[in-house]
C-alpha cells in the first residue's frame, strides 16, 4: 500500500525530518542529570542536593572528569570547596591523565589552585600533554 500523498514527501510527523528536532545521548543525559553538570554551572544547591543523596564526589564521567574538575576549570570556588570538604579526590584523573589542578591552573583560576594544594593537590603530576 503507497503511502497517501501527504506523506509520500516526508512532510507529515511520522516521518523523520519531517519536524526538526534535537537529538541527545544517553551519555549527554546523564551529564546534564548529574553532579558534573551543576559543578560546571556552579550550582552550589545542586551539587549539595547531590551529596546529600549520597552521589560519590569523585565519580567521573565518561572522559572521566569529576565535578570537582568542571567546578576547578570554571572557577567556581565555592563548589570547589564543599565537594574537596566532602571527599572530593584532589588528584582524580582525566581520561587524558589532567587533575583539577591543571584545570584551575590552565583556566587561571590560582585561588582554586591554591585551594587544591592546601587540601593535598600533588603539583608534579604529569598529563598525557606532558604538563604539570
Amino acid at each position: 500500500m503507497a503511502a497517501p500523498q501527504s506523506c509520500a514527501d516526508g512532510s507529515c510527523c511520522s516521518h523523520p525530518g519531517a519536524v526538526p528536532g534535537v537529538q541527545q545521548t544517553l551519555e549527554e543525559m546523564d551529564f546534564e542529570r548529574g553532579i558534573w553538570s551543576a559543578a560546571l554551572n556552579g550550582d552550589l544547591g545542586r551539587v549539595k542536593h547531590f551529596i546529600q543523596k549520597a552521589t560519590d564526589p569523585s565519580q567521573p564521567d565518561s572522559a572521566g572528569y569529576t565535578a570537582l574538575h568542571y567546578a576547578s576549570r570554571n572557577g567556581h570556588y565555592d563548589v570547589c570547596q564543599f565537594l574537596l570538604e566532602n571527599g572530593a579526590k584532589c588528584d582524580a584523573r582525566t581520561n587524558g591523565g589532567a587533575t583539577a589542578l591543571h584545570r584551575a591552573s590552565y583556566c587561571g583560576h590560582t585561588e582554586i589552585a591554591r585551594l587544591l594544594l592546601s587540601h593535598g593537590s600533588n603539583p608534579q603530576l604529569v598529563d598525557d600533554d606532558g604538563m604539570t
